[in-house]
């Protein structure tokens, strides 16, 4: 196929994500009825986008890398504007990227030179854009810092800091686990970097182990922001040269991904990012959570035999337990709470999360507040067996409704302990720290509340029952309904908090 046919092929498809007709091979027909060829390439890309289980580790411009492939690579020696380049460093979605000397400065640079094909589509000229600039806005010791845009015979660079060390895959698959200190160091400085942009209103997106290099010196560095989110407009501007360069302060502001479009690695995405909602700062600090277990446990959180079965895990299933008992509390706090499925219960921004990993490892939850807990569930189902057995003593003295009473009170006593029960054991065999176990008590939460009310109310109807035959025991038992009721909104929450360090869950 020739360079117009695959520029025709990359249209179609994209119009296709966009539009998403009902009936593709007739839409194919009138966009392409003239071109066989054309029509039959865009209908395998669009096959392969739904069908195929692979799809979903790499983003569609790794996948398409016919669609997006350079003509000729550059090669040592040649010479691109002021850049004299010295070997190939690595290929990615966005292109080749190179090993150069500036020969103005005299300094080591990474040479990233976009695909020609995708450099002929203005919309991708301003992603590359914005991610010079996006990049350009951050200071952070923990970023890569980025140093030009730069236009020469009508083909984009980014000159950008030259990282000498492995990214965070590569250390993952030639060492064994990382020591605890390790893992919570390497979380700190990840949280902090990503800190510094969220603090200037960028969204990474793309957040996994490719995108982070440990330097020789121990140093991390989160690289490219491709992807990147800009919320506000951010700080710093962008040195662009080569004729005819547009001012990068001059751009509009950046632009979420069109809705229903998959951007990032689907097997680090938030569950929102999968079902193509729009996303923000959470998002980042959801594949911070899937990065750091995958670098502490070596397995990813929620691993499945198949790329599908990932994504499918991630929109359905809670992560796999955490079976480090030797990792800082705070680590196992900090990930169960970045991996939960709604936005809104995970941490809001990496600024939070900077502040939950430095916690003193002195103060966190305390491992003797497990029995304490357990005794509470006890003392709970306990209360729900005084309750039953009040409720049929009433139904004796006062027959009518006392007895619906009793039945009401029964049933919701046999769930409530039943719940309770379960919760038990999850603790008993997961651990109180377990993602697993939050999990669990998150799930349960509306169980619980509806009994514990629900027992309350009755009871005070049956208190009511009494009233006038027998005060005593009428009394008695709205102490009883007081007492369950009270425990539930105000003592519940204040022990889980305690015990957790986290207000109780609620599911949304």
């Amino acid at each position: 196929m020739t360079r117009d046919q695959w520029r025709r092929v990359r249209d179609i498809f994209e119009r296709a994500l966009e539009s998403e007709p009902p009936d593709i091979d007739a839409w194919l027909y009138r966009q392409a009825g003239d071109d066989a060829a054309v029509r039959a390439e865009a209908a395998s890309l669009l096959r392969h986008r739904t069908g195929t289980g692979s799809f979903l580790l790499q983003p569609v411009t790794e996948r398409v890398s016919n669609l997006l492939a350079e003509e000729r690579a550059l090669q040592p020696g040649q010479i691109v504007g002021p850049y004299s380049i010295v070997r190939e460093l690595g290929r990615g979605g966005m292109g080749r990227v190179y090993l150069a000397t500036d020969t103005r400065l005299g300094r080591t640079v990474a040479l990233k030179a976009l695909p020609p094909l995708l450099v002929k589509d203005q919309s991708q000229r301003e992603r590359l854009r914005r991610e010079a600039r996006a990049a350009a806005a951050l200071t952070h010791p923990g970023i890569c810092t980025v140093y030009a845009l730069e236009e020469f015979d009508g083909e984009l660079y980014i000159a950008a800091e030259f990282v000498d060390g492995q990214t965070l895959r590569e250390e993952m698959v030639g060492r064994r686990r990382p020591a605890p200190g390790d893992v919570l160091q390497t979380a700190r400085e990840l949280a902090a970097a990503l800190a510094s942009a969220h603090a200037k209103g960028i969204t990474h997106r793309d957040l996994k182990p490719e995108n982070v290099m440990r330097a020789r010196d121990g140093r991390l560095k989160i690289l490219d922001f491709g992807l990147a989110r800009v919320e506000e407009s951010g700080a710093g501007s962008l040195a662009v040269s080569g004729p005819g360069a547009p001012s990068v302060e001059a751009l509009p502001r950046a632009h979420p991904t069109e809705p229903g479009m998959l951007a990032g690695t689907p097997a680090y995405m938030a569950p929102e990012q999968l079902n193509g909602q729009p996303v923000n700062a959470r998002a980042d600090v959801f594949e911070f959570g899937v990065l750091v277990y995958e670098y502490a446990v070596g397995t990813h959180p929620f691993d499945a035999p198949t790329p599908l079965g990932v994504a499918a895990r991630v929109l359905e299933s809670h992560a796999h337990p955490i079976e480090r008992p030797d990792l800082p509390p705070q680590v196992v706090d900090v990930l169960e709470r970045c991996l939960r499925k709604a936005p809104a219960d995970r941490f809001a921004s990496a600024v939070d999360l900077v502040h939950a990993l430095a916690r003193d490892e002195a103060t966190p939850r305390r491992a003797g507040g497990t029995p304490w807990w357990r005794a509470h569930q006890l003392a709970t189902m306990a209360l729900y067996f005084v309750a039953s057995a009040l409720a049929w003593q009433v139904k004796e003295w006062q027959p009518g409704t006392a007895g619906v009473v009793f039945l009401t009170i029964g049933v919701a006593a046999s769930i409530g302990g039943v719940f309770r029960g379960h919760l038990l054991f999850a603790e008993r065999v997961a651990g109180s720290g377990a993602v697993a176990f939050s999990a669990e008590r998150r799930r349960a939460t509306p169980a619980t509340l509806v009994v514990d009310l629900l027992i309350a109310l009755a009871l005070v109807i049956d208190g009511m029952i009494l009233s006038s035959a027998r005060p005593l025991a009428a009394v008695l038992t709205l102490a009883l309904a007081a007492g369950i009721g009270l425990a539930r909104l105000l003592v519940e929450p204040s022990t889980t908090r305690i015990m957790f360090g986290e207000a109780e869950p609620t599911r949304r």
